[in-house]
């Protein structure tokens, strides 16, 4: 297996359907501060979620439609990076992500995103990233600013979670914007 070292301490890993245990209990971890914004702690309840949810992604990666990674702090998976969409065909492609509260504050999202974003880009030829993030979720915007995002726009009342309509905000950069920057995520 491969690891992606993000500074700290920490490593960005595939997170696979073998580690459903390790999975669960991380998302007990994060379960408050994840549901707040999206459903992925109303997914992952026990270990046939867990496991469903991971072979889920293991399906995508195959059919090169979407991937999943972890985030590990130590020994311990404290969040996670992954391809919600990922479109070879248009090169379009959306990058989300999730921490638990210990893990907040370190620049861990915006290191594994940026990696990704390297990967999307230099490797598959990606003309454009997405990111797509509730109006109400300030660290979560602030990460596509670090990214060098722009934000394309709102969606109005689009997303209904926990009995209420959400705006979504659509963040997103362009190859040739990433390529130009002076700056990686994992320089800083």
């Amino acid at each position: 297996m491969f690891a992606v070292p993000l500074g700290d301490g920490a490593e960005l890993r595939p997170l696979e359907s073998w580690q459903a245990e390790e999975f669960l209990a991380h998302m007990d971890r994060a379960r408050d501060l994840v549901d707040e914004h999206i459903q992925l702690a109303r997914a992952v309840t026990d270990l046939e979620s867990a496991r469903a949810l991971l072979t889920s992604y293991a399906q995508k990666q195959a059919a090169d439609t979407g991937r999943l990674y972890g985030i590990w702090l130590g020994p311990t998976l404290v969040g996670g990076v992954l391809f919600r969409v990922f479109d070879a065909g248009t090169g379009n492609c959306e990058v989300g992500c999730w921490l638990e509260p210990a893990a907040t504050g370190r620049g861990l999202v915006t290191r594994a995103a940026g990696v990704l974003i390297d990967w999307a880009v230099g490797e598959r030829g990606m003309e454009r990233v997405e990111w797509l993030v509730s109006s109400e979720n300030e660290a979560s915007i602030r990460v596509a600013r670090r990214l060098g995002m722009t934000r394309d726009g709102v969606l109005r009342r689009n997303y209904p979670y926990r009995g209420v309509r959400h705006d979504t905000e659509v963040w997103s950069v362009l190859a040739p914007e990433w390529r130009a920057r002076a700056v990686r995520p994992m320089e800083r």
